[in-house]
């Protein structure tokens, strides 16, 4: 069993409307909801492509109900979440059909008490216990400590399960000396750690804070790998749509191809393929199981040695 954690989760709407303007009236043509916050995002993915996932974070109030409703309807996702008093946020994406970008409106999370917090604890060293890995994921709610991850990543550790990190800021500083196994920062957050804006640099350094390997998402570059075994870069080719939850899917890319042994080009193949499918789904948030099964035979994967590049075309990772 796979776990996710997602302590902020959300209701994630989308509009979609003909063009996005300033200071006007809109009608809106679509409507869709369903269950956020990233680490449900990539547990839906993962139980998508065949694994088993429990997802585990907080959710309460009207939206809190609404969002275990709906997940509920997700095949293959096992709920955790544990109740609170205060009620889950909702994001709100516009998408512009016109032009095909997305404004995105985030809501703040429920204030979450220190009874809640210790409940939260207990639970996810339960759950542990019969995890194979775990993923970390998103925003601290309120009343959350900022150094919440730093001690999840120390328990996944005791438990000697692989633990990968996807958050920003003071939380991802301080989950970095707890020496988590992946971290997946992109530009702006690497750049925000370390000062540097060159991304190999910048990922060195993050490993020499305590990461073990650091996959940066690089946009339309793709991403970059690096740990003890070497560097590579895996480009996603040009891609156009919506890239809500882009990142989300490549964590499961990443957690899958973990789980099933894959070695690292393999592993960054899936989760660039994922991604991209991502960004070319109708909806936000899923992927586009046609354009992901393309993408997996023609994702180039480039190992780099010193100023020496290698390039190698991933076997098509098994799903």
């Amino acid at each position: 069993m796979i776990l996710t954690v997602t302590l902020n989760t959300a209701l994630d709407i989308t509009y979609r409307v003909p063009a996005l303007r300033p200071h006007a009236s809109h009608r809106v043509t679509e409507v869709a909801e369903r269950p956020g916050g990233k680490g449900l995002n990539v547990a839906r993915v993962l139980a998508a492509l065949g694994h088993e996932v429990t997802a585990t974070g907080f959710a309460g109030g009207a939206t809190g109900d609404v969002l275990r409703d709906r997940l509920a309807r997700v095949p293959g996702v096992v709920d955790a979440l544990l109740p609170v008093a205060g009620a889950t946020r909702r994001t709100i994406a516009v998408a512009d059909t016109a032009t095909g970008d997305t404004t995105q409106l985030n809501e703040p999370g429920p204030a979450i008490t220190s009874a809640e917090w210790t409940a939260f604890q207990e639970a996810y060293e339960g759950l542990l216990r019969c995890a194979s890995a775990v993923a970390l994921c998103g925003s601290l709610p309120p009343g959350v400590p900022v150094g919440a991850y730093a001690g999840l990543v120390r328990a996944a550790r005791a438990a000697a399960v692989p633990v990968l990190l996807d958050t920003s800021g003071e939380p991802l500083r301080r989950g970095l000396a707890a020496r988590p196994d992946i971290v997946k920062p992109n530009a702006e957050e690497l750049a925000g750690l370390t000062g540097s804006h060159d991304p190999a640099r910048a990922a060195r350094d993050v490993r020499g804070r305590g990461a073990h390997t650091v996959v940066a998402s690089l946009g339309a570059e793709g991403l970059l790998a690096v740990n003890a075994g070497g560097r590579w870069r895996a480009p996603p080719g040009r891609i156009r749509g919506n890239p809500t939850g882009a990142g989300d899917s490549a964590v499961a890319g990443l957690l899958s191809g973990l789980v099933e042994g894959l070695a690292w080009p393999e592993r960054l193949t899936r989760a660039v393929a994922l991604s991209a499918a991502t960004v070319l789904a109708p909806a936000a948030g899923e992927f586009d199981r046609a354009a992901y099964e393309d993408l997996l035979g023609r994702v180039t994967v480039t190992r780099e040695t010193g100023a020496a590049r290698v390039h190698r075309r991933s076997r098509r990772g098994r799903t």
